[in-house]
């Protein structure tokens, strides 16, 4: 299918066929396609790139469909990174996580830092917590492919 290419976000790179591949959504799923464009929310003589899911419900484009700055999607393959990394040393933890300190790290980003931290502020934390962890075991496999491919492409950049 088709991105749309008369809406406000102005597609350049694209990728059609998310369908496929959208993890354990794959061939069952609304997300249509991916894409890499000049933002919506572009004011006048200023472009923002953005990234693009694309919802579709069987007979129109949803409004569902999610925009967001490039660094934001970068922030959040940070935020996938360092919480796949504490997971892997939860099971030291009694709670899976420090009650005392919930703060998982902080990650130095533009001259301050990305506070990472388990929501202590969630009253039902520590069944939601074994249940997230459940389920980011669950998808180790589908995650872990993604994250060697990201990897891979990182040193191909240099990075």
């Amino acid at each position: 299918m088709k991105i749309p290419t008369t809406l406000k976000h102005k597609p350049v790179v694209v990728s059609e066929n998310y369908e496929q591949v959208d993890g354990r959504y794959a061939r069952n799923t609304d997300a249509k396609g991916l894409s890499l464009g000049l933002a919506q929310w572009n004011d006048r003589g200023k472009v923002e790139v953005s990234a693009k899911v694309w919802r579709y419900t069987g007979e129109k484009w949803s409004r569902q469909s999610e925009e967001l700055p490039m660094h934001r999607v970068l922030d959040l393959a940070i935020l996938i990174c360092r919480t796949s990394l504490h997971f892997e040393e939860a099971y030291r933890f009694p709670k899976m996580y420090d009650p005392e300190n919930p703060t998982i790290d902080r990650i130095g980003l533009q001259g301050d830092a990305m506070t990472v931290s388990i929501c202590d502020g969630n009253p039902m934390i520590d069944t939601d917590i074994k249940m997230f962890a459940q389920a980011l075991s669950e998808d180790g496999e589908m995650i872990g492919e993604r994250l060697r491919v990201l990897s891979g492409l990182l040193n191909e950049m240099g990075l």
